[in-house]
């Protein structure tokens, strides 16, 4: 069995993807251009793309490198307003197409997600880093919630109740908010906003999406691809920018909704900035999630599932296994002999060379950032069974590589315990019991997901009884619930009470509508002031 370090591609090397030039139009192939070329990207809006006018652009990296490859546009206020007018006159027309006709547009958008997938993640691994066997099941997961959203129909359907009161009628219906938001990560520039504005765009609302500055062009891509399938000019627009178009878009009155994922620093304030305007908020933030292992688990499974769950994406996941909670000190041993060689034998590289499991962190800042929580939990008192911070990929010298690091005997109140690291660094804590391990978990001010490794069914139920997690795996590492549910975590790690995609997703990008209904005859008995019990009107 070997360890899932993305969703189930492989793929063979190729050589790094072109930059995205603000002329530039797909037919199929990545542009054969030099990768260190710098190029000015654009916004997206009206169906086409528009050059920024702030003079403000923000630097993109291609991380295997270390250098900087294009650049993007920083919005003003004042073109963050634009976008959204634009949006906003889309909006009627668009919410008065019959859902069948929505759907047939995101049926079309499905199939050249297939059509163009390889294209999509090189443009994706160009910009973060990840493999491309990664960049192609990050875009697969969000065409699931693409095709859950081609069945709008049916989630959009109300309820009727016959005869609730004599010759009285009443019933639901689900109706699209306007122009919604969507402020999106980094780790998952596909994925993400592919959660957000298919099931939006069906549920019949318009959309602008702002996506990470640090690799915005998967963005501008899907939204051509949109407009490809059909999509009428204005319903989606990308708006490229830094926290200016972000307050822009939390202050606007037109914007009715916002969804987030991101830190949780960034994500509260979004949730307090965008509810005190008016605007329902889902702000999905950090995360440490814990994965404990029981004394009776495969410990073959285990150490696979580690593997993946924690160095995947180079640990650049809100739903990576970052801690390991070992019960008691033979588990703890047994797990570590086996897992230290694995890491030692990872294979970390640029994104197109062959047979690399493990990319580069995103950008120099971020990688500089890893090493500093490395250094400190060095400091701390932990033990550093593995250190990848001096990590090097010949031909890359320059590239963003930190190596896969883990830590034993780490403990509560070590800042590599506490703090969402968002990179390859896995802390071990040993617990003397069952009842410690889920004592740590629930004492984590982060509650996005956790797992549970054993062979015993009553303690499987026992720990998804009394997890304060909002996603919980039985030995499965990172569970992540498929398009038809919806994703979301507990405490610090969400703001807001609806979860993304899903059921969750539907309700919250409509709003309900209650109608109740008489066709008398004629008025007979004269006016009512007053609710009568049911049968008396």
């Amino acid at each position: 069995m070997t360890p899932c370090f993305a969703f189930g591609y492989t793929v063979s090397g190729r050589p790094p993807v072109a930059p995205i030039g603000r002329s530039t139009r797909f037919s199929g192939g990545v542009l054969a251009m030099d990768a260190r070329v710098k190029d000015k990207l654009s916004h997206y809006v009206g169906g086409r793309r528009v050059e920024g006018q702030s003079g403000r652009y923000g630097d993109v990296y291609n991380p295997a490198i270390g250098e900087v490859t294009r650049q993007v546009p920083l919005a003003s206020t004042e073109e963050v307003q634009a976008i959204i007018e634009n949006a906003a006159n889309a909006f009627p027309d668009w919410a008065q197409t019959p859902s069948a006709k929505r759907s047939q547009v995101l049926y079309r958008f499905r199939e050249l997600l297939i059509k163009r997938l390889d294209e999509l993640a090189e443009i994706l691994s160009s910009e973060h880093g990840k493999t491309l066997d990664d960049a192609k099941g990050s875009i697969t997961r969000g065409l699931e919630v693409v095709e859950f959203a081609c069945g709008i129909s049916q989630l959009l359907k109300g309820e009727y109740s016959e005869g609730v009161s004599a010759g009285v009628d009443s019933w639901s219906m689900r109706q699209p908010l306007g122009v919604c938001a969507g402020i999106t990560p980094f780790n998952f520039p596909a994925m993400v906003p592919m959660w957000m504005f298919p099931i939006a765009i069906a549920c019949g609302n318009s959309f602008v999406l702002k996506p990470s500055e640090r690799d915005p062009s998967c963005g501008l891509r899907l939204a051509e691809l949109m407009t490809e399938a059909g999509l009428p000019d204005g319903v989606l627009n990308v708006v490229n920018g830094d926290k200016e178009a972000v307050d822009a878009m939390l202050t606007d009155r037109r914007i009715q909704s916002v969804s987030f994922v991101g830190s949780t620093a960034v994500g509260e304030y979004i949730y307090q900035t965008g509810c005190a305007h008016g605007k329902r908020v889902q702000a999905l933030c950090g995360a440490k999630n814990h994965m404990v292992v029981m004394p009776d688990a495969d410990m073959d499974q285990v150490v696979d599932s580690v593997m993946g769950a924690a160095y995947g994406s180079a640990g650049e996941r809100c739903m990576a296994v970052s801690v390991v909670v070992a019960v008691g000190d033979e588990t703890a041993d047994e797990m570590m002999s086996r897992l230290k060689p694995r890491i030692s034998a990872l294979k970390v590289g640029a994104y197109n060379q062959e047979g690399v499991e493990m990319g580069p962190v995103v950008t120099p800042d971020a990688k500089e950032r890893i090493r500093g929580y490395i250094d400190r939990g060095v400091e701390e008192g932990a033990e550093l069974v593995v250190d990848g911070r001096d990590v090097e990929v010949k031909g890359y010298e320059n590239g963003c590589f930190v190596g896969a690091t883990v830590f034993d005997k780490v403990e509560p109140g070590m800042s590599i315990y506490e703090d969402e690291i968002f990179g390859p660094v896995l802390s071990v804590v040993r617990a003397g019991s069952y009842d410690e391990a889920v004592s740590l978990v629930n004492d984590h001010e982060y509650g996005n997901g956790t797992a549970i490794f054993t062979r015993d069914g009553d303690v499987a139920r026992d720990f998804t009884h009394r997890i304060q997690i909002g996603m919980v795996g039985v030995n499965v590492p990172i569970p992540v619930p498929l398009a038809f549910h919806s994703f979301g975590g507990w405490k610090r790690s969400l703001f807001g009470d609806q979860y993304i995609h899903g059921p969750e997703g539907v309700r919250f990008y409509t709003r309900m509508k209650t109608v109740t209904a008489r066709w008398p005859s004629g008025i007979r008995s004269g006016a009512v002031y007053n609710f009568k019990r049911g049968g008396e009107h």
